[in-house]
């Protein structure tokens, strides 16, 4: 796992400094517990029987079914609460998306210079996605002394650019050299449960995915904003990596090159007078946040059930 100091996460996350640098370990053993003595191996128990035909959601050849949406023409601006300008939205620049051949098939490449998404038409609910994706060379500012980030984000819903004027609110399995599989709620009105340890390996927040740790709400702006994956799966910069994201209601786990990595119930929006309504469907987002990433094999199954995710040991 790589460890960031504060203010290499900082430009990472961009997230602003009280909400990174303002929580010490004593403060998430508090929400967390003690630090786990030892870390999980995690696998998957048996995987559910798909109730329905597999439907690719790229066909190799079109980005027929998606929809792109841009921020700001400088991504600095993204965090900030008065940019001075509108976002680009919908009117896309020549390379932000494409469909290019890479490794002898097509691939949507993401060039990650301007932030924003790709986001597919299918309203989707119970289901397991699966697709590769792998890191390109091309680093842009205002992170090219960062580790690559990029998301794969889900049960996304509300209006294009709602959150800082370049995402929708949705639940996110990070996509980050080091962290991929990571959950992080995108949205000042999303929630999700999760179980966790306190680690101080970790930069702030200092919580990392463990199977029968400490339950915690997951609210953006918090503490609790994201949870780490229970460990990094990751394949080496240049490798394919296969996650597989299994969906049914308001659970959801989250898989790296076939291990569990974090697991996400009670999805939620807040509505306006602070009832809590369940999140069991959506779209989802192919993110662009300052790195060139592929994606290929792109494809979705309904299913009615979870894997369990077993705990091997410590």
């Amino acid at each position: 796992m790589i460890r960031y100091g504060a203010a290499a996460l900082l430009a990472v996350l961009a997230l602003p400094a009280s909400t990174v640098t303002g929580q010490s370990i004593e403060q998430a053993t508090a929400i967390a517990g003690p630090p786990a003595a030892t870390p999980q191996r995690l696998s998957l128990g048996p995987l559910p029987r798909p109730t329905g035909k597999r439907i690719a959601l790229f066909d190799g050849r079109t980005l027929d079914g998606w929809t792109p949406w841009l921020g700001y023409d400088d991504p600095a601006l993204t965090y900030r609460s008065d940019p001075g300008r509108a976002p680009i939205g919908t009117g896309r620049r020549a390379g932000d998306f494409a469909v290019r051949r890479i490794d002898g098939g097509g691939a949507i490449r993401i060039e990650g210079r301007t932030w924003g998404s790709l986001v597919h038409r299918a309203d989707l609910r119970d289901y397991h996605l699966r697709l590769q994706y792998r890191w390109g060379p091309q680093r842009w500012a205002p992170r090219t002394d960062q580790p690559p980030n990029n998301g794969l984000l889900y049960h996304t819903h509300g209006r294009p650019g709602t959150v800082f004027g370049t995402w929708q609110p949705s639940v996110e399995f990070e996509i980050m050299k080091g962290a991929t599989g990571m959950a992080v709620v995108v949205g000042s009105d999303v929630r999700a449960r999760t179980t966790v340890t306190a680690d101080p390996s970790l930069i702030a927040p200092h919580l990392r995915f463990r199977v029968g740790g400490r339950r915690i709400d997951m609210i953006n702006g918090t503490p609790t904003w994201n949870v780490e994956a229970a460990t990094d799966a990751e394949r080496p910069i240049g490798e394919w990596n296969t996650l597989d994201l299994y969906v049914v209601g308001d659970r959801a786990v989250h898989v790296v090159n076939g291990t569990p990595v974090a697991a996400v119930e009670d999805l939620a929006t807040i509505a306006p007078d602070g009832s809590r309504r369940p999140l069991t469907h959506g779209h989802i987002q192919l993110q662009s946040e300052g790195a060139e990433t592929w994606f290929r094999a792109i494809t979705v199954e309904p299913i009615r059930s979870l894997p369990a995710i077993i705990v091997g040991g410590g």
